[in-house]
């Protein structure tokens, strides 16, 4: 079990990897999140859990949403906002067309490719931008952990599963993306769903564990991090331990 537990993480390394970032011709606009924006407030509930039975009936808009996104490129005349939101909304659509596709399924790591306990969902090539294939962990790792590098990420991609961050039920936008990302991680971290804090006790999601070198370089610690959006700030003698990951679906109706 710790063998495959370290050729997990040793992939999470190598995928953290920067993707060099195309120049892509013809250079294209900004692109509007409007229909990933009208779906997400359809088929997501307030807390963040997706209705893909009813959605599975509506994926001639999803793909109409995603052939926007293959036909423009985020290019480097584009604001960083406009770049990082496109890519965490990209993040997220492609997350759920890859759940629609194989639904139903009980959790997203039923979706196999390639070599078992090598390859995963997350490797699968199927993302073609402007000519540009892409998995999900180049996305994520590769640009935008690598690019972008802010610990708020974390609250705003969604793996499709209970113990992710809550898929926000609208699209991320430039003209709002701090606000978005603050509200995300505040409510993240706030939600005991996944993450338990008290004023003598720290729970928190493994998340925090996983990718603790993101939030150490925005605040120089975890504890630090989180406190800046707990209700409840965690003392610095209170030990910080951390929640086990349930990779069960985040559909509409799981209450584990």
């Amino acid at each position: 079990m710790m063998k495959y537990l370290g050729m997990i993480f040793l992939v999470l390394i190598l995928a953290g990897c920067a993707v060099k970032m195309p120049e892509v011709e013809p250079a294209m606009p900004p692109v509007s999140h409007q229909i990933w924006d009208a779906m997400l407030h359809q088929y997501v509930g307030e807390n963040g859990f997706v209705n893909y039975k009813a959605w599975l009936e509506d994926t001639t808009r999803l793909q109409d949403y995603l052939s926007t996104l293959a036909a423009s490129h985020p290019q480097k005349t584009w604001s960083k906002v406009e770049q990082k939101a496109y890519w965490i909304n990209a993040y997220n659509a492609y997350t759920v067309k890859l759940v629609l596709d194989h639904f139903p399924v009980s959790s997203i790591k039923d979706i196999k490719s390639g070599i078992p306990f090598v390859n995963t969902v997350w490797d699968i090539k199927f993302i073609n931008i402007q000519g540009q294939v892409y998995d999900l962990n180049n996305i994520e790792h590769g640009i935008l952990r690598a690019y972008f590098k802010d610990g708020r990420l974390h609250a705003a991609l969604n793996c499709a599963s209970f113990s992710c961050p809550r898929l926000r039920n609208e699209a991320y936008v430039a003209e709002r993306l701090d606000e978005q990302l603050d509200d995300a991680m505040r409510t993240f971290i706030n939600d005991p769903l996944r993450n338990r804090i008290s004023s003598n006790s720290a729970e928190l999601s493994s998340i925090f564990k996983w990718f603790s070198g993101d939030f150490k370089a925005d605040a120089g610690s975890v504890r630090k991090f989180v406190n800046r959006y707990s209700a409840t700030p965690i003392q610095s003698n209170t030990d910080i331990t951390y929640i086990e990951y349930d990779w069960s679906l985040n559909e509409t109706g799981n209450t584990r």
